[in-house]
């Protein structure tokens, strides 16, 4: 992507709402896993770093991150050890398997999405587990996923598939943001036909931001319990196939 969306996405991630959110979700998610007090984690595509807090409270984080920019903020938080690298022919850490895999919103900027898969199970300890979220449904892509340098947007089953077929055993696959769906939904159509739409990374007014959390993050509650039938993006919990 561009520095400067980097840039903007780095000043953005502690208080947007759809970061924060996010966040918390992917937190509850990691928090139920059995996962070792001294837990390796690798986040495979890290960005500027705004994981990195959350999950150095579960075990030592390592990450990569092709851009320089990027992997440059996401370095200096000092969370975890950050190296250059890309999917799928290029993982740091050679040596080094890992008990939890976390892809956040990457897949979808992957050429080889399938490969990708595939090199990260090997990455993987046999118990270890992958947590990977993706954008959802092709036909809300915007100019939103052309800023962002996405190559699909994905559905439930060809993602569940997609990841079965590269050696994994899927747990748990839900759609999520699922209360803001509807809104978010008719926004992008209605961008789609007027030809309009751009780049989405605004910080609205602070109490319409925490309102948003406030829904967002609720939807938490309802993943401990049932996989919703959609949303704007889409969770996945996989270990693979010993």
């Amino acid at each position: 992507m561009d520095p400067q969306i980097y840039q903007k996405m780095m000043a953005l991630e502690e208080t947007h709402w759809w970061f924060v959110a996010r966040r918390s979700i992917i937190k509850r998610v990691i928090d139920k896993l059995a996962l070792p007090e001294s837990a390796e984690i690798f986040e495979a595509g890290c960005g500027t770093g705004g994981n990195l807090a959350m999950l150095a409270d579960r075990g030592r984080v390592y990450a990569m991150e092709l851009d320089e920019t990027a992997r440059l903020f996401a370095s200096n938080l000092k969370l975890a050890e950050v190296q250059s690298g890309s999917l799928p022919n290029d993982i740091p850490f050679p040596d080094r398997q890992f008990d939890l895999i976390v892809l956040l919103d990457v897949l979808e900027h992957i050429e080889e999405d399938s490969e990708s898969l595939q090199a990260l199970a090997k990455k993987l300890k046999p118990s270890g587990w992958l947590l990977i979220t993706v954008p959802a449904y092709a036909w809300m892509w915007s100019k939103q996923d052309v800023i962002l340098h996405h190559k699909r947007r994905y559905i439930l089953p060809n993602l569940h598939q997609l990841v079965v077929s590269a050696g994994y055993k899927v747990h748990f696959v839900s759609y999520f943001n699922f209360f803001l769906f509807p809104l978010i939904a008719v926004i992008r159509l209605l961008q789609g036909l007027l030809g309009r739409g751009g780049n989405e990374l605004t910080m609205p007014p602070k109490s319409i931001n925490n309102t948003l959390i406030s829904l967002f993050s609720k939807e938490g509650y309802l993943l401990d319990r049932l996989s919703l039938p959609f949303g704007v993006s889409i969770m996945l919990l996989a270990q693979k196939n010993v």
